[in-house]
């Protein structure tokens, strides 16, 4: 029988980036067939790892294969998962329900990756990302480091944040924070924060109007409470959205920020 994490079927992908290659993988999650990318330093190395969990729902902030070739380019091998339900794997998407899974799966497929040091790995996370890397800290003990960027949190505030993202959220998790509150308690991390074991970088925007700042105070304050070892950069003057020249800045200072925890 097979097993969560298996690889079930591999092929190569396009890639942006003439030092990084790129193959679109087929594994299981709950025995359900989950698609992703996996982007490879082309050159010869052992490199540390990172799981890229993606932002937005369905095919809104789908992975994108440059901004994994990035990555990819400051020297790590990543694999970013689609979730289910996306791009063809079965199932569906349940923002951060049983589809937590599919991002706990996923070290298991970096880890089948030749060039990679399975001591080593990192979970980047982009907005709704934010709360499926938190969960993947939550649940495994071989995480290294977590960034979250504007990072997701809290689902209950999101829910009472995002007026826009209700009747989603209402099909997909089965009711509201008032009808089905077990649901979406269940969904929070911030109630086992006390089992994360990684160090935590928070990067957030003071003026982000999709996921809040508050809720990157909310997650601060949970690892300050139970004494975890934390960092934040919180930026005054950016949104959701920091512009492309910041944003590559960004990208080279968090991967020099992974390589240092846990040493």
């Amino acid at each position: 029988m097979s097993h969560d994490g298996a690889i079930v079927h591999s092929r190569s992908y396009p890639s942006p980036n003439p030092n990084v290659s790129l193959e679109e993988i087929t594994y299981l999650s709950d025995g359900l067939k989950v698609k992703g990318l996996m982007a490879e330093p082309i050159a010869a190395g052992n490199y540390e790892g990172i799981i890229y969990l993606r932002g937005g729902m369905q095919h809104m902030g789908m992975v994108r294969p440059a901004r994994i070739a990035q990555f990819a380019s400051q020297g790590f091998v990543v694999f970013a998962p689609y979730y289910r339900g996306n791009r063809g794997g079965e199932g569906r998407d349940e923002f951060a329900g049983a589809d937590r899974q599919d991002a706990v799966s996923a070290v298991d497929v970096l880890k089948q990756s030749r060039k990679i040091n399975a001591e080593r790995i990192h979970l980047f996370a982009f907005s709704r990302g934010g709360i499926m890397a938190l969960w993947t800290a939550i649940l495994r003990d071989d995480i290294t480091s977590v960034v979250t960027w504007a990072g997701v949190s809290d689902i209950i505030f999101t829910y009472k944040e995002r007026v826009d993202m209700r009747r989603m959220m209402k099909r997909v998790i089965g009711g509201t924070p008032n009808n089905m509150p077990d649901e979406y308690r269940k969904r929070t991390t911030l109630f086992r924060i006390d089992e994360i074991e990684a160090a935590v970088l928070i990067i957030h925007g003071m003026i982000d109007e999709n996921v809040s700042f508050q809720q990157a105070r909310l997650l601060e304050n949970a690892l300050s409470e139970h004494n975890k070892v934390y960092e934040t950069w919180y930026f005054p003057e950016y949104t959701h959205f920091i512009p492309p020249a910041m944003n590559a800045q960004l990208v080279r200072d968090l991967c020099g920020w992974m390589r240092r925890q846990g040493k």
